[in-house]
């Protein structure tokens, strides 16, 4: 008889996740690079166009009281779970830089072609829509650290 006492899917069901690449750099890669480097080019405030894994996105980042700020304009392509890599990325990245919260604006309540599966994702981690000021309607989540 097998027994199955302290056996769990994680300890011996090793599948190797696919990671995926922000502009061909690691999490751990993005997340090695020196905090002025990623003031610099990333954290900037303005709009980026940026490829992550098999999407293209437009968006913003900037920490302000505290908080990273993630504002994503457009996102094309995808489906590999470009928002939850983002999602974690910006996670760690706050983490390691004492920030108390992650500010998330989705620009996907009023596009001419929706994404019906993205705003599913979106309701499903908590997005809700409000007026967000200086942005208009748009989906929100901010995420508390502490």
């Amino acid at each position: 008889m097998l027994s199955t006492q302290g056996w769990t899917w994680r300890l011996h069901c090793h599948v190797k996740r696919r990671e995926l690449l922000f502009e061909r750099l690691t999490e751990d890669e993005i997340l090695s690079l020196p905090k002025s480097t990623v003031e610099q080019l990333i954290l900037i405030g303005e709009p980026v166009v940026f490829r992550a894994g098999s999407a293209v996105l437009l968006g913003s980042f900037q920490t302000k009281a505290n908080r990273l700020v993630i504002e994503l304009a457009q996102i094309e392509g995808g489906g590999e779970g470009v928002l939850m890599s983002l999602g974690s990325l910006a996670r760690r990245y706050s983490i390691l830089h004492e920030l108390s919260a992650i500010e998330w604006v989705v620009h996907a309540v009023s596009c001419a072609k929706p994404n019906l599966k993205l705003r599913r994702v979106l309701e499903r981690r908590g997005f809700v829509i409000k007026q967000v000021e200086g942005v208009g309607e748009a989906y929100y989540f901010l995420d508390s650290l502490n």
